[in-house]
């Protein structure tokens, strides 16, 4: 089975043409000039598609898929949500991670488990990990004076010893 990860949606028809303007969900948007194939998910299926061109247009990306060579042959595009395999993810640099990677990860302190991250939220400093921790959550900032290693293969994130973690009590 072949995993897929979504990276844009469809969001309007541009033109006479066949293009449809995307928005992109990817931090890396330079991605877009060097796909080859998309998928595209219809009812819960992904179907291939490939990429003949692509522009930059503004803040927006627009694409022109194979066989689809006007405004009416993709009209039935507008709305769905674009997918690479992972034979086309982007590399990402040294101690940046994937969101999908960190969810579900368990995470270790000071030798033992801390808790699991269930979600990823993103703030204009730095990214801040959820982690239920018994039920109780608790906010770290993903930044590398907490972090002393992430295994994305095994899904565990490793928290330095020591240090201050807040938590709310509820008094």
């Amino acid at each position: 089975m072949k995993d897929f990860f979504l990276i844009a949606k469809i969001v309007s028809v541009y033109g006479k043409e066949g293009f449809v303007r995307i928005s992109s969900f990817s931090d890396f948007p330079e991605r877009f000039f060097s796909l080859q194939k998309v998928y595209i998910d219809f009812f819960g299926d992904k179907k291939e598609f490939f990429v003949r061109k692509i522009r930059k247009h503004k803040n927006d990306f627009l694409l022109k898929f194979q066989n689809f060579d006007n405004d009416k042959d993709v009209e039935l595009l507008v709305g769905k949500e674009i997918f690479v395999g992972s034979d086309n993810v982007v590399k990402l640099p040294k101690n940046y991670f994937f969101i999908h990677d960190l969810i579900g990860s368990k995470v270790f302190r000071n030798e033992t488990e801390f808790g699991v991250i269930k979600d990823v939220l993103t703030y204009p400093a730095n990214d801040v990990y959820v982690i239920d921790n018994n039920g109780k959550e608790i906010l770290i900032p993903a930044a590398l004076e907490f972090i002393e290693s992430f295994d994305s293969e095994n899904k565990i994130l490793v928290l330095k010893p020591g240090g201050d973690i807040y938590e709310d009590d509820e008094n």
